[in-house]
């Protein structure tokens, strides 16, 4: 057993024995889900410790720090193994350490839910909601392919969509950009954000008057506005209802959220880019969000989610937790574990995992009718088929140089 453990009163023999990092990627993002196996036959945990732009990073962390240290542990004991990591690095925090801890954290609930013969939402209280409503998205290159999409969506059961329609240049955030632009050349079809100020509106302005108010609508800025700037279109959106205009401005500027939020007349979901559990809850306790949108790996995982969960409930603040592609269906059965069993849940971003991520991570939620529900076996009723994950390595420094070709009009480089 390892030195740092506490001498605590003699219990079973059931210890920690690997600690382990699988990197897949079966719809071209690279995702990581850490392996945490006991010395008990077949009893072992799976957890999301998806950073995609850094996942080797994360998986060495894991490999050559994480796991040594909780290997020789009791696997129940959770926070203490957490937190016993987290002070370990002295300099902590950050997107790279939390997510390698989130892959433990998450993999010992996995555990103690497989001990215990519970789902993992029984063990946080159990439900509060018979199911948890997603949004998804609808993009296109124009208006009307935006809003044919959504209607797809609609008839699917859909009633939170968020809409994105592209800009001219590849600055168009969840659609596809109509130019290109290269840092040597000044490209008037780079993206613009006065042109998008000015336009941005009128697809609000398209989808209310051909989908009506039943149909809950948001946006994500993608990080790319001026305090300033934020406010101007949060007040021209005014009219359309949105749900939640999300990420106004760059992580670099959270500390003018309370500012922008007291004079913006649409709710803010920010906390995607959060990578401390300190910085999440300073911007749930001062007033800078509506809705806190973790990507709970980021933050260190279910551990720490759910006590921010605890808080938001209590300061009025809601979730809007972040699950695209780039969140293996590990960390997708993690939020819904909190989902359903907190009452600060406002709203669960979705994504329809593909065949092939369904054969690598047998038990992956599927969406139903606009509603996704946590698996009822114990864990998280999520495994994974290394075999099946072996056949789609990721492909090294893909996707942490697309933020490169976000450029403006004049070459200058602009938050992806």
């Amino acid at each position: 057993m390892p030195e740092s453990v506490p001498p605590w009163p003699a219990r079973d023999a059931l210890r920690i024995t690997a600690v382990r990092p699988i990197v897949t990627a079966p719809e071209g993002l690279p995702l990581v889900v850490v392996k945490v196996e006991t010395s008990e036959p077949g009893l072992h945990g799976l957890g999301c410790a998806t950073f995609t732009q850094r996942y080797a990073a994360v998986a060495a962390a894991v490999t050559e720090h994480v796991g040594p240290l909780a290997v020789g542990r009791h696997p129940a004991d959770i926070e203490d193994i957490t937190r016993t990591v987290h002070f370990s690095s002295y300099w902590r925090n950050g997107p790279v350490l939390n997510n390698a801890l989130s892959g433990l954290d998450q993999a010992l609930w996995d555990i103690a839910g497989k001990r215990a013969g519970l789902p993992v939402h029984e063990l946080l209280g159990g439900r509060v909601r018979g199911g948890v409503e997603v949004y998804t998205h609808a993009s296109g290159a124009d208006t009307a392919e935006v809003l044919d999409e959504a209607e797809r969506l609609i008839a699917l059961g859909y009633r939170c969509i968020r809409l994105q329609r592209a800009e001219p240049g590849l600055g168009s955030y969840g659609a596809p950009g109509t130019g290109g632009h290269y840092p040597d050349s000044p490209n008037p079809d780079g993206w613009d954000p006065e042109r998008y100020l000015r336009g941005t509106p009128s697809l609000f302005a398209a989808a209310r008057e051909r989908l009506g108010t039943g149909v809950n609508l948001m946006h994500d800025v993608h990080s790319r506005l001026t305090p300033k700037q934020a406010v101007v279109l949060a007040r021209a959106l005014e009219p359309y209802g949105l749900s939640f205009l999300e990420d106004p401005i760059p992580s670099e500027l959270y500390d003018r959220l309370p500012e922008i939020r007291a004079a913006s007349p649409v709710p803010l979901a920010v906390g995607e880019q959060v990578g401390s559990v300190a910085d999440a809850a300073r911007l749930i306790r001062d007033g800078g969000v509506d809705l806190i949108r973790l990507h709970t790996s980021a933050v260190g995982g279910l551990t720490p989610t759910r006590k921010l969960a605890a808080l938001a409930e209590l300061c009025g603040v809601r979730t809007a937790f972040h699950s695209p592609a780039d969140v293996s269906p590990v960390g997708v059965a993690a939020n819904l574990a909190v989902d359903i069993s907190s009452h600060a849940f406002g709203y669960q971003e979705s994504h329809e995992y593909d065949e092939a991520t369904h054969e690598v991570f047998p038990g992956c939620p599927d969406v139903v009718k606009g509603y996704m529900y946590p698996s009822d076996r114990p864990g998280w009723g999520v495994d994974v088929d290394e075999v099946e994950a072996a056949k789609y390595p990721p492909t090294k420094f893909l996707f942490d140089r697309w933020a490169a070709v976000v450029r403006r009009p004049d070459g200058s480089l602009e938050a992806p």
